[in-house]
C-alpha cells in the first residue's frame, strides 16, 4: 500500500479491519442513515456490523438463491426496529425486518458487541416480503427518502419503482406503479435525490430518481401530476458503462443538488440541472401537473442537464465506486485498479478560471463540452457560483486491498474506540469493500 504525498493534503490510515473476515467476494457496504450500523452485500447474505465496535452485529441468510448484489435501509423508522431491503442476482428483492421490543436493547448490542451467538442471528431478521419481477439478475435497490418508494434495476435493462401502499408501518404491503424500459442495456445503479424543498419546482413531485446504466448514459426520472413516471433528461458524455450514480447533499444551499456519476472510461462527471429564475414560479399547469394535458405532451417537457465538470483523471481501469461528503464535500473514488483517490472542490485562481490546460480542453472537446479549468467546465449552463470552482485531487492510495479489486466506497461516521470521544459521531472515516472480503475502514487526516 503506496500513498502518493507529493501534491497530498489528506492522509488515508487504515484502521483494524470489521471483523469477521468474509472470506469471500463482497460487493457493497452501506451506513444506517442514524444509527452506528454498516450493511454489508456479499455472496447470498448480508453481515451488518457494528461501527462502534467494528464486529459483526447480525446477519441476513436464507433468503436469497443467487449472490446479494446490492442493499438499501429503509430511513425514517424507530432506533428499534431496522428494515432493510436486498437486490439479489436471482432476480428478486426481499424486504427483511429486525424489530427489538427490549428498551435500549438494540442501542447496547451496538455499542456492546452482544448478540454474536449464531443461533440467536438467524432469529433476528425475519424475511418479510419477496418482491419479484425482474427477467434478470437485480443490480440496485435504493429507498426514497420519505422511504414511500424503493426503485429496483436490472440487467434486463428496466427499473422498477415499487410504492409502500401498507395501511401502517407494520403492515407490509407493495405495489409496482411503474415499470421503467427506456434504458438500452443493463441498468446498473438507481439513487433518489435527497429530500429538499427544491427537488419539485413546481413541475412534478418532490420525488426525483437517477438510473446509471451499460448504455452509457444516466436518466432522471419524475412522476408528473398524474402518477405517470416520465424521463425528463438523458445525460450523455461518458463512453463506457456508467457504474454509479450519487447525488451531492446540498444541505446549505438554495440550488437543485447536482449529481455525480462514475464509469468504465475512467471518468467522474458532475452534471447540474439549468434552472429558470422563475422556476419556483412556475404553475403547475404549465408543466404538465393538472389533468387535461395529452400525454405526448407531457413526455415532451424535458429537463435541460449539462456535465459542469470532469474530475482529474486519475484510475487506470473502471471506476466502480465513489461517494460525496455530506459533511466536508470531498468526493472518494475506487475501482478495478485498487486505486483509492480523494477529491476537493475550491474556488479557482481568479487569474485562471477562464482558461483551461491543452489537456483538458482536448478532453473537453472529445466530450463535445467546452473547455474547462482543472477539470471544471463553463458551459454558461448556470450562474451559480460553482463556476468559479475546480476539483483537484488531493489524495492518492494505491493497492487499498492489495492486488484485488474495491468494489464499494463510503463516507461514515465514526463511533470505534480509536476515535477520540468528543469526535465520536461527528468525523468521518471512509470504508472500503473488495473482492478480498474485507471491509477496511479508513481514518482521514489532513497533511
Amino acid at each position: 500500500m503506496v500513498s502518493d504525498e507529493s501534491a497530498t493534503s489528506v492522509k488515508l490510515t487504515p484502521l483494524p479491519p470489521f471483523k469477521p473476515d468474509l472470506y469471500e467476494r463482497a460487493w457493497q457496504s452501506i451506513p444506517h442513515p442514524t444509527l452506528p450500523l454498516l450493511a454489508t452485500a456479499h455472496q447470498k447474505s448480508v453481515t451488518v456490523f457494528s461501527l462502534s465496535t467494528l464486529s459483526s452485529h447480525s446477519s441476513l441468510t436464507n433468503g436469497h438463491e443467487r449472490s446479494v448484489r446490492s442493499t438499501t435501509w429503509k430511513p425514517n423508522l424507530p432506533p428499534h426496529k431496522l428494515c432493510l431491503v436486498t437486490g439479489s442476482f436471482d432476480s428478486t428483492a426481499g424486504l427483511w425486518r429486525w424489530e427489538d421490543e427490549g428498551q435500549g436493547g438494540l442501542e447496547v448490542e451496538i455499542t456492546s458487541g452482544a448478540g454474536q451467538d449464531d443461533d440467536e442471528e438467524e432469529k433476528d431478521w425475519e424475511l418479510i416480503v419477496v418482491l419479484d419481477g425482474h427477467d434478470s439478475e437485480i443490480k440496485s435497490v435504493a429507498f426514497s427518502p420519505s422511504g414511500q418508494y424503493l426503485a429496483t434495476c436490472s440487467r434486463d435493462k428496466s427499473v422498477w419503482i415499487w410504492e409502500d401502499v401498507g395501511a401502517s408501518e407494520a403492515d407490509d404491503e407493495w405495489e409496482t406503479v411503474a415499470v421503467l424500459n427506456e434504458h438500452e442495456g443493463d441498468v446498473k445503479a438507481v439513487a433518489w435525490c435527497p429530500d429538499t424543498n427544491r427537488s419539485g419546482r413546481g413541475r412534478y413531485s418532490s420525488d426525483v430518481l437517477a438510473s446509471a446504466s451499460y448504455d452509457d448514459t444516466v436518466r432522471i426520472w419524475r412522476e408528473d401530476g398524474e402518477g405517470e413516471w416520465i424521463c425528463v433528461a438523458v445525460l450523455e458524455g461518458h463512453t463506457g458503462t456508467v457504474w454509479g450514480i450519487q447525488w451531492e447533499s446540498n444541505k446549505n444551499s438554495n440550488r437543485f443538488p447536482r449529481l455525480l456519476s462514475w464509469s468504465a472510461d475512467c471518468t467522474i462527471r458532475v452534471w447540474t440541472l439549468k434552472e429558470e429564475e422563475d422556476a419556483e414560479e412556475a404553475p403547475r399547469h404549465a408543466w404538465g401537473g393538472l389533468g387535461g394535458i395529452p400525454n405526448t405532451m407531457r413526455r415532451s417537457l424535458k429537463e435541460e442537464w449539462t456535465c459542469t465538470a470532469i474530475l482529474p483523471t486519475a484510475h487506470t481501469r473502471d471506476i466502480y465506486s465513489a461517494t460525496w461528503s455530506a459533511e466536508t464535500g470531498l468526493v472518494a473514488s475506487a475501482g478495478s485498479d485498487g486505486i483509492i483517490i480523494i477529491y476537493k472542490e475550491e474556488l479557482a485562481p481568479s487569474n485562471t478560471a477562464d482558461t483551461g490546460t491543452g489537456e483538458d480542453e482536448a478532453a473537453a472537446e472529445l466530450d463535445g463540452d467546452v473547455p474547462m479549468s482543472n477539470g471544471q467546465t463553463h458551459t454558461g449552463a448556470t450562474s451559480k457560483p460553482e463556476a468559479s470552482k475546480q476539483w483537484k485531487l488531493i489524495s492518492k492510495t494505491t493497492e487499498a486491498h492489495g492486488p484485488y479489486e474495491i468494489n464499494h466506497i463510503t463516507w461514515c461516521i465514526r463511533y470505534d474506540n480509536g476515535c477520540p470521544q468528543e469526535k465520536r459521531g461527528v468525523e468521518e472515516m471512509l470504508v472500503t469493500t473488495g473482492d478480498d472480503g474485507i471491509v477496511r475502514p479508513w481514518q482521514v487526516s489532513s497533511t
